[in-house]
């Protein structure tokens, strides 16, 4: 696993519900002095400068004496580890939407430590914001709180990579279930037997509800390889279109095979928390909420490559 003896402002150490998962906890000392560092700038201001978003990754970076970006790395790029549960102790000092400005500029400066996000063209922006309720009528699993929304891989619909994903908590009210579900490639038990089954090389083509703003679809395999490295996977079930019986029974297959995997991890998190992820060794859902006619989630996203 990753060591690291000289970082500063910050700890991690393995997540007692998964060894892989790495809990990183930032001190509160580095937060007050982040916050004081960035209280010029506001969501706004990073949204329209692109540059900024560099300058309070740095403003971040600095202050754990450039440890940080260089630890969230190892973490996410080492196949044995890959994910990150990121958190800091809040004081109650930012509350409301004082306290989700503030998570939205940090998230961003996790985000520019370790790559450049995509744009995200469901919300038009670098990142996407979505909330989860009691009732739903969209065109997706994304916001439906009584159903499980099954593991998956993100990016699978767009041109672009997408190394990692950061899912940020950022208000809940009311919530029960509901938890961040993981599985990393490498536990699923089953990975062999559709590893090795032909439709696995295959292109299947991948598309999208009107909702996500993608106009155009893509083909590629599930499984992807370069001569000599392990296997990463590029998989969700809701935007696959198979050509044929054959991909159709092998997609049934693998999904239920997924689904059923005991080495699943159910994550709670708090707010203002998130989960960093290498995308193409984990695979991620969400568990079911009990129905409360007041249940509201607040979720952040953001995803892109790595540029280091």
């Amino acid at each position: 696993m990753i060591s690291h003896t000289n970082n500063i402002g910050f700890s991690f150490l393995s997540h007692k519900g998964s060894p892989r998962l790495q809990l990183l906890t930032i001190d509160n000392e580095v937060i007050d002095k982040f916050i004081k560092c960035i209280d010029h700038l506001d969501v706004q201001s990073i949204e329209y400068k692109p540059f900024l978003r560099f300058y309070i990754a740095n403003c971040l970076n600095e202050l754990t004496k450039n440890t940080l970006g260089l630890c969230l790395l190892d973490i996410l790029k080492n196949r044995q580890t890959g994910a990150v549960l990121l958190q800091y102790e809040n004081d109650k000092s930012l509350v409301g939407e004082q306290f989700i400005d503030f998570n939205i500029l940090l998230s961003t400066a996790i985000s520019h430590l370790i790559g450049l996000p995509n744009l995200d063209s469901m919300s038009g922006k670098f990142y996407a914001r979505f909330s989860v309720k009691n009732e739903d009528n969209s065109d997706s699993y994304l916001r439906q709180a009584h159903r499980r929304m099954e593991l998956h891989n993100d990016g699978t619909y767009v041109k672009e990579k997408t190394d990692w994903v950061i899912m940020q908590k950022i208000l809940e009210l009311n919530v029960e279930g509901g938890g961040s579900l993981l599985l990393h490639l490498d536990d699923w038990d089953e990975l062999e037997k559709f590893h090795s089954h032909p439709v696995a090389k295959e292109d299947i083509q991948w598309g999208s509800p009107s909702s996500k703003n993608i106009s155009y679809k893509t083909t590629h395999p599930i499984f992807i390889e370069e001569e000599g490295e392990e296997p990463i996977m590029s998989f969700i079930d809701q935007f696959a279109e198979p050509a044929n019986m054959n991909q159709g029974l092998y997609l049934y297959e693998l999904g239920e095979s997924l689904e059923k995997d005991s080495n699943t991890y159910n994550i709670k998190l708090s707010e203002g928390s998130m989960l960093i992820i290498n995308n193409y060794f984990w695979l991620h859902g969400r568990d079911m909420f009990f129905a409360n006619k007041d249940l509201h989630r607040e979720l952040l996203r953001q995803r892109g490559v790595f540029i280091q």
